[in-house]
């Protein structure tokens, strides 16, 4: 923990997964770069010296605003680049085998699979999901922030499981105003992180899109609300608790969202399969445990300032026990698959 000249929110904003404080949305309007032939392998997850110069007041996981309140805070790529490894390993790979087959089951495309990723930061979505499916794709990447989809489309697979060609294009814009028109011709739909982040609104918008759309949707790593200790604390259920209300503020879903979209995907007549996914960090993870730790511990005295003195005692002797590699924590999440009704008879 900071000490107490810093204030509860500095904390919380120093991991990528808690946004700011939502105010109303802005429709943005929708810009698109085309990357048809990008030449070479898919290189490293974020450039190094690529993307904004940090400006003072920064934290290492999220960038200041550059117009008014009503807009999010961008995640940074360091952030996003820190957690890959752990998200690639959480990711459920038990769910890969039936969206297989219902992707083989589509109608063929001249270019391929049209693969729609939300909100995709970097691309590591991408990047996971691409070499894992056999065929053509064309990935379309939907992010609010233009440096994040600089990275994720310099960044993003050039070849399938088969070797056949991946090529991407980048939209920017607010992924939480999709409608059926926006998804027209897509084969699938992919987000990490974000349903979380969503309202119940949003979520039911989704859904709704994936149903008009007849496509079927692969939601990765939605928080569930509980983190289990190697070494319990007392204090690590009330933190929780403070955490999880953190993630609901405005309206959010937080550890709801996965209950929320699974409702929302059957009332559009789609077969909903959910497995989890979470993080188990150890010594190797030390740097990530840290940033989230900060993180997590930060939300819920935000949430629940009467926590800060215990907190406070709590984050050094965690933080402690990371850098001494003596601490392993799971960090529940869960992945779900909708296999939205296919539209047009297929």
């Amino acid at each position: 923990m900071r000490k107490t000249t810093a204030t509860p929110a500095d904390v919380a904003r120093q991991i990528g997964r808690i946004p700011a404080q939502p105010g109303p949305k802005e429709a943005e309007p929708m810009t698109e770069t085309v990357i048809a032939d990008a030449s070479g392998a898919g290189g490293d997850a974020v450039i190094e010296g690529a993307g904004p110069v940090t400006r003072p007041g920064e934290r290492p996981t999220v960038r200041l605003r550059d117009t008014g309140p009503e807009e999010q805070p961008r995640y940074a790529p360091e952030w996003l680049q820190l957690r890959e490894p752990a998200d690639a390993a959480a990711r459920a790979a038990d769910l890969l085998d039936p969206l297989r087959i219902r992707l083989a089951n589509l109608p063929g495309r001249p270019g391929g699979l049209a693969v729609h990723d939300l909100g995709c930061g970097t691309g590591s979505m991408g990047r996971w999901l691409a070499p894992r499916l056999d065929g053509g794709q064309h990935w379309i990447l939907h992010d609010r922030d233009p440096y994040l989809l600089h990275f994720a489309a310099v960044a993003s697979p050039r070849a399938a499981a088969d070797g056949s060609r991946v090529t991407v294009e980048t939209r920017r814009g607010d992924v939480a105003r999709l409608t059926p028109d926006a998804l027209a011709g897509a084969s699938l739909v992919t987000a990490s992180a974000l349903l979380d982040v969503l309202t119940r609104e949003e979520v039911e918008t989704l859904a709704a899109a994936c149903a008009g759309a007849g496509c079927p949707a692969l939601l990765t790593l939605s928080v569930a609300g509980r983190v289990d200790f190697g070494t319990p604390d007392p204090l690590d259920e009330e933190i929780a608790a403070a955490f999880n209300d953190h993630q609901r503020r405005g309206g959010l879903l937080g550890p709801d969202a996965v209950t929320v979209a699974c409702e929302a995907f059957a009332a559009h007549g789609a077969t909903v399969k959910v497995h989890p996914s979470p993080w188990r960090l150890g010594p190797e993870s030390a740097a990530l445990t840290a940033q989230w730790l900060r993180g997590w511990v930060g939300a819920a005295v935000e949430q629940r300032p009467g926590l800060a003195e215990r907190a406070e005692a709590y984050l050094a002797a965690r933080l402690a026990a990371c850098q001494a590699g003596e601490l392993r924590v799971t960090v529940h999440h869960s992945d779900l698959l909708a296999l939205a009704r296919p539209t047009g008879g297929a």
